[in-house]
């Protein structure tokens, strides 16, 4: 836990998600996926920026470097602290997925850094945002989905591993007993959707649009169990498919998306870019979140989908 974050006098501390930049050499598209970023900041201030994952689209940046530092750039310059997750993009290029969360980790503001040491994966990390009296009121968690299926019979898509789900739940069971051995609130922050994201839409009442099946991975490791095992986790956010952005809820945790944020990459005219924001107050369970899209707008009452099997045995 190398940052420690804050609440504003009022109890409030804000999110703001970014996610699937497909930044790649500052091409008109990425200009503008960069001012959209500025404007979503300026509109909503912040107190705290997460990407979750394909900052850069890899394998067409010349430099992939200095297309990390500039896609990060809004949030870099912002003076507010931030953290990053890689997607299955970012290192297909020239640079290794950890020379690039090197990169970040040096840039300024940069909260979690090049992650737990002995885990799977880059940037795992765990923050505390504390109250106004300094006392831990929630965790913010970053694990790394890691890119595509390291086994050539299943393919798909990579998956959170054994250790990184040993260490979630050692640092749970630390912040809890710090906690009074109540579970602290937290929050948890992947690129890639969990299986479960597939299960809350067909079996829960959603909230948002999805417009694409959820490309999540054919193995389902047991992230979501070792959650609801910890206690406390309120929600997840992801990436990964841009023309989804609803949340539902499934044994007490929200799994949502955030909003595609990138003009680089596929996407839909009537689906516009934007950001999601989410907003802890202390003292009160939960979180608020909304979309901020690209034209300033925001939704804050997304459409309601209720599967026709819900209720049923």
């Amino acid at each position: 836990m190398s940052a420690v974050l804050r609440c504003r006098d009022d109890g409030t501390f804000t999110i703001v998600q970014f996610t699937d930049l497909h930044w790649q050499n500052g091409e008109p598209e990425d200009l503008r996926t960069r001012e959209l970023m500025e404007r979503v900041l300026e509109a909503e201030r912040p107190d705290f920026v997460v990407f979750t994952g394909d900052l850069i689209y890899g394998g067409g940046c010349a430099d992939p470097r200095e297309s990390l530092r500039a896609a990060a750039a809004p949030a870099a310059e912002s003076g507010l602290p931030w953290a990053a997750v890689l997607g299955n993009h970012d290192g297909e290029g020239a640079v290794s997925r950890p020379e690039l969360m090197k990169t970040l980790a040096e840039l300024p503001g940069n909260a979690n850094g090049p992650g737990a040491e002995g885990v799977d994966g880059v940037g795992n990390a765990v923050l505390c945002v504390e109250d106004t009296a300094g006392t831990a009121a929630a965790a913010l968690y970053f694990l790394d989905t890691g890119s595509y299926s390291p086994v050539p019979e299943i393919g798909g898509y990579d998956w959170i591993r054994r250790s990184q789900i040993d260490w979630f739940l050692a640092q749970s069971r630390t912040l809890n007993e710090r906690n009074g051995g109540r579970p602290l609130p937290s929050l948890v922050f992947f690129h890639i959707p969990l299986p479960e994201y597939e299960q809350v839409w067909k079996s829960q009442t959603c909230y948002g649009r999805r417009q694409e099946i959820p490309g999540y991975p054919r193995v389902n490791s047991g992230f979501f169990s070792a959650m609801l095992e910890a206690g406390g986790v309120m929600g997840t956010f992801c990436g990964h498919d841009h023309l989804n952005d609803y949340w539902g809820e499934l044994g007490g945790i929200r799994l949502g998306y955030g909003r595609a944020t990138g003009y680089h990459t596929y996407g839909r005219k009537t689906f516009p870019r934007g950001a999601r924001v989410i907003r802890l107050r202390q003292g009160e369970p939960g979180f608020e979140t909304w979309v901020r899209l690209d034209n300033g707008e925001t939704i804050r009452e997304p459409l309601a989908h209720r599967p026709a099997a819900a209720g049923r045995s």
